[in-house]
């Protein structure tokens, strides 16, 4: 059965997303939104999950590199309760540590700009989020 999916690379100024199908196992990164002090337009959001239909979303969750829960990681999974209680959607928390870094890392080796404020990694994490979970959910 083809499953689409979505992943939100939650942060306090931008929240990147992706999308991919469990068919082909690839993920394609959206346009990220932009949020204040971590509160996204909802309105935006919804547009998004009505467009995509997921059937599952995933939402990175960003422990330390001991495994320990961080300030953020809190603000991330209170925002993945608030996309399942206002869209009803199915919800699950993946480890993203370093994507943000690889991500980085993927623009620099393009010859991209390094002016991340400008030009944020958020929706490359998040696909990367969608990769890895292809990765450990392929038959």
């Amino acid at each position: 059965m083809i499953k689409t999916l979505l992943a939100f690379d939650y942060g306090t100024k931008n929240i990147g997303i992706a999308t991919g199908q469990t068919i082909i196992s690839s993920a394609t990164s959206l346009a990220p939104l932009k949020a204040k002090d971590g509160v996204p337009d909802w309105t935006q959001i919804e547009k998004i999950i009505k467009e995509w239909k997921p059937d599952l979303v995933l939402v990175g969750l960003p422990l330390n590199m001991d495994e320990s829960e961080s300030e953020l990681s809190t603000r991330a999974r209170k925002f993945a309760n608030r996309l399942h209680g206002r869209f009803g959607v199915k919800i699950e928390m993946i480890d993203e540590r370093l994507t943000s870094f690889e991500a980085k890392g993927e623009v620099m080796s393009r010859g991209g700009s390094r002016d991340y404020k400008n030009n944020p990694v958020d929706s490359i994490a998040a696909r990367l989020i969608l990769e890895s979970w292809f990765e450990r959910n392929t038959l």
